[in-house]
């Protein structure tokens, strides 16, 4: 994957935060239905991920950036050390990785991943992680054109709601 990206990818403020949790809900209702074609989603109240968003812009965990096009937040980025037992400082994780639905397939990922991988890489991180549901095929495939490889031995089920998901650990170096 190269970049040549159009987007301007900086450092969310405040301000963006409902625009970043707007983003979050549906792009993961999307990639819910994708995973687990049928079911429905438990819903995340637009006000609680907004809430989040904010404490994470605030406090700075994880660093949150945004991608804007021609003025409007269109995907954001959390990313930070790596939050899994026993990994060691010099480990990255992207916490998060999201484009609004309306941009998926236009580079936006790519952009945010660029500023995540230089982000993480000024924090002195060598490797960098990332989980990823077993069905979500789009991030999947993302991911792997990104450089991740899959951590066979990591599978672990989750639950969201009632349904329970397998998610699979990413990783790669960031050199």
């Amino acid at each position: 994957m190269s970049s040549t990206s159009n987007f301007e990818v900086r450092p969310a403020t405040l301000r963006d935060a409902k625009a970043i949790a707007e983003i979050h809900v549906s792009a993961s209702q999307a990639a819910f239905k994708s995973v687990v074609p049928g079911e429905q989603m438990p819903a995340i109240p637009v006000d609680k991920s907004q809430a989040y968003w904010r404490d994470a812009i605030e406090f700075n965990e994880p660093q949150v950036y945004v991608a804007v096009d021609e003025g409007q937040v269109v995907g954001f980025v959390g990313f930070d050390r790596s939050r899994d037992k026993g990994t060691p400082n010099t480990m990255g994780e992207i916490w998060a990785i999201y484009a609004a639905t309306s941009h998926w397939g236009q580079g936006v990922g790519l952009a945010l991943w660029d500023a995540a991988r230089d982000g993480l890489l000024e924090e002195g991180c060598t490797k960098v992680t990332l989980w990823v549901p077993l069905g979500n095929e789009r991030a999947l495939r993302f991911h792997d054109l990104a450089g991740f490889k899959r951590e066979m031995t990591s599978i672990k089920t989750v639950a969201i709601g009632t349904v329970k998901v397998e998610e699979i650990r990413m990783k790669r170096d960031l050199s």
